[in-house]
């Protein structure tokens, strides 16, 4: 693969296949900007804004009267599906799906992030930033590079490296592992949160940020403890925090795992750099409110502005469009993807690399 060009005609091929290339995209935002699936839905997310403090002060006034019962441990799940719809739409506030004022939605995301889930604004914006700009990016994108599980076949040669025994067999099975890996995931979002606010690194609205995730911590375990005898207490937060790790991950984990790696050193357009790495998930209205219009990665990543009630439209022009001009559409089932994600792991902790491979990326790179 080649890293660098020769200087380049405006009459050579080369030029004109890249010309092609960004038109492809300028071509279908015309589309889609002109179908008016870009338009804002402020019924549909004031509805949301303003039921989710409603519904999360019922949830506090009911765990209240409950009491000490082992019937908080039902409570405990309904509250992660809750924190995790919550969640999705500060993801929507970010993307700047909800308002046209940036600094609005910076306020929602900070107020539903920070205040409400307890996780960074400033923290999760970064990260996520950087994913949307080269997803599957070897080097580049943060969510393939995790401390604990191998998604490149690099990553995986460092660690057998120095993994041995019952180490080096979780490693080479490590798909196995994923899932329940997860149920430590909404403990990570929260440590990951108050490590990023307290550290060194630059941070917009810092004190606000540590006021508000201040709050939300430290007054919700004060009232679990309150409520519920410590033992109950610790089981309401073990359940809680699992399954909320478990419900995060299993929205984000279909969409991009086991698609393309792109190596480095490769540049791809805009269009398909965003397909050939990303994966719908099919499926009906009510899939799209479970994994909060995730499962349209695809249209989302082509498109992070787009109010969510619009996406599914969208993939009904954007699908036909992919085709017609040779770039590949991925649409899977929901479980079909978890089993692709899973396959995929194994074969990175096994040490396959063949299967990583793209013959698109490989065009790509010399153009």
């Amino acid at each position: 693969m080649t890293t660098t060009s020769p200087q380049i005609e405006a009459s050579s091929p080369i030029r004109r296949t890249r010309e092609k290339s960004a038109n492809d995209f300028t071509e279908l935002s015309h589309l889609i900007t002109s179908s008016g699936l870009m338009r804002r839905r402020y019924g549909y997310y004031w509805t949301k804004l303003l039921a989710v403090p409603l519904v999360l002060a019922a949830f506090v006034l009911v765990f209240i009267w409950i009491g000490e019962s082992w019937w908080q441990l039902v409570m405990a799940a309904v509250l992660a599906v809750l924190l995790t719809q919550v969640a999705m739409l500060g993801h929507d506030a970010a993307h700047r799906q909800i308002f046209r004022s940036g600094r609005w939605n910076d306020w929602t995301s900070l107020i539903i992030g920070n205040l409400f889930v307890g996780m960074s604004y400033g923290w999760w914006q970064h990260k996520h930033t950087r994913h949307h700009a080269n997803p599957n990016k070897i080097g580049t994108d943060p969510d393939i590079d995790l401390p604990v599980i191998s998604f490149t076949p690099d990553q995986a040669d460092r660690r057998r490296a120095s993994r041995r025994g019952p180490l080096g067999w979780m490693m080479a099975h490590q798909g196995v592992f994923f899932f329940p890996i997860l149920l430590l995931e909404g403990l990570s979002l929260h440590a990951s949160s108050v490590r990023r606010v307290f550290s060194a690194e630059p941070l917009r609205r810092r004190p606000v940020e540590i006021a508000f995730i201040a709050v939300r911590l430290i007054g919700y375990v004060v009232l679990v403890f309150l409520v519920l005898s410590p033992g109950l207490a610790f089981a309401f937060l073990g359940v809680q925090l699992g399954l909320f790790g478990v419900y995060m991950g299993m929205s984000f984990a279909p969409n991009h795992k086991g698609m393309p790696l792109v190596p480095a050193d490769v540049k791809v357009d805009f269009l398909r750099r965003q397909v050939l790495m990303s994966r719908n998930v099919r499926g009906s209205r009510a899939l799209d409110t479970v994994m909060g219009g995730l499962n349209y990665q695809i249209e989302h990543h082509l498109f992070p502005s787009m109010p969510r009630p619009h996406l599914r439209a969208a993939s009904k022009m954007i699908a036909p469009y992919c085709r017609d001009h040779g770039v590949a559409y991925t649409e899977t089932g929901l479980w079909q993807s978890y089993g692709i994600v899973i396959r995929y792991i194994n074969r990175v902790g096994l040490g396959e690399r063949d299967p990583f491979e793209c013959p698109l990326l490989q065009q790509r790179a010399a153009v």
